[in-house]
């Protein structure tokens, strides 16, 4: 049944206008109703699939969600549509103009590279500038150079990891992953690699992740006003929630999703929709334990988090992987992404797989939570998604070797101006866009690769070779030749342009790419081979237009609202639900970020 949206205030809008119209401390909360919210992210997760699955499965959980609850339709995350600045600003309320995150591998011309030695830093030997990636790449490995799923903690029995079963949460506990370490000195102490993160040129020390960010966090308000905080996510560098403080985080659970299965074959969790789904598995084991009031191990009994949430992966690696198995069907040539169906990408069999395997977890997370007495009246579930992915139809699908392109760019500048010493490109992140940061941010440099990059065109002559078409994908999932112009790109952004479009001071901000090359709907950088079907990181509907869904304590049912929004507009909602006041969020007074509108 649809009920008329003015009714939204009466069911939460004195929780939210008590806390907008007046000024409260963050240690004395006003009364609300909801003394828990969850927060849900379905990497990948476009509008269009929530859409498509509810229609084909108007019993399923999701649909339960949405009839029962406030559905937001007209939802963007920030750009870049990448994992970090995508959750960061579910958690900030703040895009990357104030957050200062725009990638998970991103570059500063503020901090020193890793590996810079403290002799060296306090000389001042070493240039300004340094890659900034916080990935799987700063966690410790193995001594043959593997990450493990427990970062080298040294869980016993880990490996070989036992098996599995998708969706069911008791077959995690044999494999002993729930162990792993999750308080904030823990994690930093045990499952990241400060040799492998870059150096603070004042302190002389590595920076990590949560001192990187420029603003606070949900978790670090929630903090702040007594309350416990749990967060589940894919890589131990996901400390970055726990904001400037270190803090913010009581118990933050981040089993490695690049780790290896087994020690043997090498493949990682993403390699196979069936290993993602076994993986997405554990986090559901892990929060429900947390809805039962312990911590992510189902050891030590807290009380049920009042901000807590987690991750699924399986939806997004469906949407990347080209053929896999699934739990339904063992055929390894099944194939990923989306089919046309009278015109219209509709999820193939392996993405189909994953989105029956979230709507299971979601129903099993839905009923721990109503089988609680101690959150089945004051819990809010609130499901979005970090990113969507681009392209959603395999016909629209170009890869263009970036390798390939960085190195011509770079040639090309060195033959103009052979006295700069350093290549013209000091870091490319480049997924389904382009940004670059460049040694030399001259305007005549950063014109040159606006130039280069427009000039860029399969056929063209470019340092005395023809640049080569890229790679597209038939409705079989064989290999097709696919030309392309502009480097696969339709606008690009240079110097001040790139400032501009962030929104951001060009004189003050250290970390905005010098070049932005908003891809053309397709075009994925990712070398030479038909590697995947979509990435995410870009400007495209497709990257960008999620849902957002919240559903649970005195929230109304069928409520659809078709209002813009943006998914940063989360973090503030989170407070304003919890009786905390949005505006100590620094991110929300700097941006002006409301709470998502009522009506």
């Amino acid at each position: 049944m649809k009920i008329d949206k003015t009714l939204i205030s009466i069911a939460v809008g004195m929780a939210l206008s008590a806390v907008a119209m007046t000024t409260v401390n963050a240690a004395t909360p006003v009364s609300s109703p909801v003394k828990h919210v969850l927060l849900i992210s379905v990497d990948g997760l476009h509008q269009t699939d929530l859409d498509w699955f509810v229609k084909n499965n108007p019993n399923s959980t999701l649909a339960a969600m949405i009839n029962n609850g406030v559905y937001y339709k007209n939802a963007l995350t920030p750009f870049p549509s990448d994992s970090f600045p995508g959750l960061v600003g579910q958690l900030t309320g703040g895009n990357p103009k104030s957050a200062g995150i725009y990638y998970d591998d991103g570059y500063s011309r503020s901090e020193l590279p890793l590996g810079t030695s403290k002799t060296d830093c306090k000389a001042g030997n070493i240039a300004l500038g340094a890659e900034v990636q916080y990935a799987e790449n700063i966690e410790p490995t193995n001594t043959a150079g593997q990450i493990l799923l427990d970062g080298t903690q040294g869980i016993a029995g880990l490996y070989p990891v036992k098996t599995i079963t998708p969706g069911y949460v008791d077959s995690v506990n044999p494999t002993n992953i729930l162990k792993l370490a999750g308080s904030p000195d823990d994690v930093r102490n045990i499952l990241i690699d400060p040799t492998q993160l870059p150096v603070d040129p004042i302190s002389c020390n590595p920076v990590y992740p949560h001192q990187y960010l420029l603003v606070n966090t949900v978790f670090e308000v929630a903090k702040a006003a007594g309350l416990r905080t749990a967060w589940i996510d894919k890589h131990p560098a996901y400390e970055i929630l726990n904001g400037p403080s270190g803090y913010g985080i009581d118990d933050l659970f981040a089993p490695e999703i690049n780790s290896v299965i087994d020690l043997a074959s090498g493949n990682d969790w993403t390699k196979s929709n069936i290993s993602t789904q076994q993986y997405d598995t554990i986090h559901v084991a892990a929060v429900i334990n947390e809805i039962n009031g312990y911590d992510h191990a189902g050891i030590n009994k807290h009380g049920t988090p009042a901000v807590f949430g987690l991750n699924f992966q399986a939806v997004s690696t469906a949407q990347k992987l080209t053929n896999s198995a699934t739990p339904e069907n063992a055929d390894t040539t099944q194939l990923g992404g989306y089919t046309t169906v009278s015109g219209v990408a509709v999820p193939g069999p392996v993405l189909q797989s994953a989105l029956y395997f979230v709507d299971e977890s979601l129903k099993q997370i839905g009923d721990a939570i109503l089988n609680n007495p101690n959150t089945q009246s004051n819990t809010v579930v609130i499901l979005s998604a970090k990113h969507g992915q681009s392209p959603q139809n395999r016909g629209d699908l170009t890869i263009i070797n970036d390798g390939t392109l960085i190195d011509a760019l770079n040639a090309a500048w060195a033959k103009q101006t052979p006295t700069d010493l350093l290549p013209l490109v000091a870091h490319a992140m480049d997924d389904d866009g382009v940004l670059l940061w460049l040694n030399n941010r001259s305007t005549a440099a950063t014109s040159f690769a606006k130039s280069f990059l427009t000039s860029y065109t399969t056929g063209a002559t470019v340092n005395g070779a023809v640049v080569p078409a890229g790679i597209g994908s038939d409705a079989s999932g064989n290999k097709t030749v696919k030309p392309f112009t502009s480097a696969g790109l339709s606008t690009i952004y240079a110097g001040a342009d790139a400032a501009s479009f962030m929104g951001v001071n060009p004189l003050t901000d250290q970390r905005y790419p010098d070049v932005i090359g908003v891809a053309t709907l397709g075009s994925v950088y990712a070398g030479g081979k038909l590697s995947k079907l979509a990435e995410h990181g870009g400007n495209s509907i497709n990257d960008r237009h999620v849902p957002i869904v919240g559903w649970g304590a005195n929230l109304p049912g069928g409520v659809v609202i078709n209002t813009a929004v943006s998914t940063i507009q989360i973090a503030p909602s989170i407070l304003a639900l919890l009786g905390l006041n949005p505006q100590d969020l620094k991110s929300v007074q700097l941006e002006g970020t409301s709470v998502l509108p009522l009506q």
